[in-house]
């Protein structure tokens, strides 16, 4: 079977950067497929049970990024050529709001067909909602994304009417992505999944660390890009981004004097130097000509572990005050930068070979005091945009395409470029062709 593979038109993406737990409120997923939906189909659970999973390193321990993740994902696309030749699914009911164990209805057999299809189950009989149907559900929830509760809630209902053109659409622009892509794959990298809100720390083509995080939202989205971590920052101070000083900071203090003192911010002038906030002009009508720096420690908006990777559009990933972003199965409520749940475990693996390990990290970060540590060597990092793959246990996953670049231009400015060479190297390469 010959493999041709089209993307749909449509958006062209813009990066915006900055970040702020302090600008950062949670907000429904706003997408073409999802709007107004609620922030988690296990809202109404304990709070022990409301928190997504990531699958566990032992059971797909090659990266989502990898030099691998093309071929896999090639066969995925020809599977579900086979699935859209064949007609694709039926949508199941929108009034279809909740089933459970023991469910018995004729919904229930049409979700075990709907779930045969992408083969997350084996036995479509029946009208009951039975152990094989939790668990399909459990695999079909693990590879979207979402928490694997067992149960079919909102959104849940929602992956499993999205039809089979749009995921072939998913798979495609990864393909095109990967195919020009331009990251070095080496020994050890850290990865960014934009879509999938989740970060991996690869060491000699495995996945060592799986994280959650919560990116940027769709009107301050995280960028595509490569860089490399050169350091760790403990306890970290946070100077605002102009946008967020403009945008969300100063609207606060104008209703609220006390938002600066509360949130341990200080007022600099241009020189650096500190000065009373009763001598600035908030109302909004004039370009700032102060800067704001929140002080390190617990109530910081970076947390109290910042990753350092200088690059272009100034993100970076870090942790958060507002652990409880962690719960939700929608993670996209940051300026820019990416915050990492458990980072400090992240920044361990980052600096294996100094002196810094997670009990030494611990200890620092309970003095209150900056420590700034520079890794020995740096280590490789790529944010990318991918919402359709094929992992290496054989599962296809997909994310939602949240900032709608699942498109032409979208692909064109959403994948991490081959550098060219420069003039002199390009012409000593001809030179190298040419004789071969």
């Amino acid at each position: 079977m010959s493999l041709h593979i089209t993307v749909l038109a449509g958006l062209s993406f813009a990066a915006i950067c900055s970040a702020s737990a302090l600008a950062a409120p949670i907000v429904a997923l706003q997408t073409p497929h999802m709007q107004n939906a609620p922030i988690a189909e296990t809202q109404n659970l304990p709070v022990a049970q409301n928190i997504p999973v990531l699958a566990p390193v032992t059971v797909n321990p090659e990266p989502m990024y990898s030099s691998g993740t093309y071929e896999r994902s090639v066969e995925a696309y020809r599977f579900y050529e086979k699935i859209q030749d064949a007609g694709g699914w039926k949508n199941l009911p929108n009034s279809v709001t909740y089933l459970k164990m023991d469910t018995k209805s004729h919904f229930v057999k049409m979700l075990k067909a709907r779930l045969k299809i992408e083969n997350d189950i084996a036995d479509a009989d029946g009208d009951v909602f039975d152990t094989a149907t939790f668990e399909a559900v459990k695999k079909f929830q693990t590879r979207h994304g979402l928490s694997p509760t067992g149960f079919v809630g909102p959104l849940s209902l929602k992956e499993l009417n999205i039809p089979v053109r749009i995921r072939l659409n998913q798979l495609a622009a990864s393909l095109h992505r990967l195919n020009s892509n331009g990251f070095k794959f080496s020994e050890r990298y850290v990865v960014v999944n934009i879509p999938g809100a989740a970060v991996e720390a690869v060491e000699n083509g495995q996945v060592v660390q799986r994280h959650l995080a919560v990116v940027g939202r769709a009107d301050r989205p995280s960028p595509v890009l490569e860089a490399r971590i050169q350091a760790v920052n403990l306890n970290p101070t946070w100077t605002a981004p102009m946008t967020v000083v403009k945008n969300d900071i100063m609207p606060k203090v104008r209703k609220d004097p006390s938002f600066l003192f509360k949130n341990n911010i200080r007022v600099l002038n241009t020189a650096g130097e500190e000065i009373d906030p009763n001598q600035v002009d908030w109302s909004g009508k004039h370009t700032p000509n102060f800067t704001l720096r929140q002080d390190g420690g617990a109530l910081n908006s970076l947390g109290q572990v910042r990753i350092d990777m200088p690059n272009t559009q100034a993100v970076y990933l870090h942790d958060t005050p507002k652990k409880e972003l962690f719960k939700s199965d929608v993670r996209f409520h940051s300026s820019g930068c990416a915050r990492v749940e458990n980072v400090r475990d992240l920044a361990a693996w980052l600096l294996k070979d100094t002196q810094f390990d997670r009990n030494s990290i611990d200890m620092a970060i309970s003095t209150d005091e900056r420590f700034d540590i520079k890794l020995p060597k740096s280590v490789p990092v790529a944010w990318v945009y991918m919402t359709g793959w094929a992992a290496s246990d054989g599962a296809v996953q997909f994310r939602d395409d949240i900032y709608g670049l699942d498109t032409p231009d979208g692909i064109a400015t959403s994948t991490i470029k081959q550098k060219m060479p420069k003039p002199e190297k390009a012409k000593l390469l001809q030179k190298s062709e040419s004789k071969q």
